[in-house]
């Protein structure tokens, strides 16, 4: 009987949430107003990082930019400035280290303010084959792409959940959905951060924290540098 009922719920979940996905198709819900939200953004200073902090800087978000490449960071600075941003911080933050994660994110909070928006963008990649990569950029790319994550949630999370209101977005990558020949470490670290941050995001419906929301991105290969020399069969 349990079995039965438990089949009856999935198929008449199932059914509800086709049914409003297509609504929502329809009828699009408003876009979500960030004006005024504090975004931090790690890995800010290059690429992805820095093309998500000039979009919210035209959205009017206050900005707190972290990157280990302190010119980096002060060029999307200055860059978020000329696109209308009016508060910007920047700090400098080698995000594979916890107890510098733990120390900046304290300095944050008393500086800024409690962070509303977290983007965990900050990445690397070895670019090599399994065998051939050295264990300490192995160790270095965990630290960067997966742990970096843990230590974030552990020192922003708390002042979400407790005012019931952020966003913890998870910038991964369609390599941690399928295996790729030659990022053994890298598909590794980014299927660790997509399972991490859908489970965090069950965490907050389970405690009823509806309003501390949760994204994940999965980017194919992009144009930043990161992945020069990669190519398949259809982008080279």
């Amino acid at each position: 009987m349990n079995f039965f009922l438990e089949t009856l719920k999935v198929l008449l979940l199932t059914i509800y949430l086709t049914f409003e996905s297509i609504i929502l198709w329809l009828i699009p819900s408003r876009r979500k107003n960030v004006a005024g939200e504090l975004v931090l953004i790690t890995g800010a200073g290059s690429g992805i990082g820095r093309l998500v902090a000039l979009e919210f800087a035209r959205l009017g978000s206050t900005l707190v930019l972290w990157d280990i490449n302190e010119e980096g960071n002060k060029e999307t600075s200055r860059l978020a400035k000329k696109n209308g941003a009016v508060r910007v911080h920047t700090y400098t933050c080698d995000c594979s280290k916890r107890e510098e994660v733990y120390r900046v994110a304290d300095q944050v909070k008393k500086e800024v303010g409690d962070i509303s928006i977290l983007i965990n963008n900050a990445g690397i990649v070895t670019g090599k084959k399994f065998i051939e990569s050295p264990d300490a950029l192995v160790e270095k790319t965990m630290q960067v792409n997966t742990m970096a994550h843990f230590w974030t949630y552990k020192a922003f999370l708390p002042a979400m959940m407790a005012s019931n209101h952020g966003h913890l977005v998870s910038i991964a990558s369609s390599a941690g959905l399928i295996g790729v020949n030659g990022l053994a470490d890298y598909c590794a670290s980014k299927f660790a951060a997509i399972g991490f941050a859908e489970s965090v995001g069950l965490e907050m419906l389970a405690l009823g924290k509806t309003g501390v929301k949760t994204t994940i991105v999965c980017p194919y290969f992009i144009n930043t540098g990161m992945f020069d020399g990669c190519a398949t069969k259809y982008v080279s």
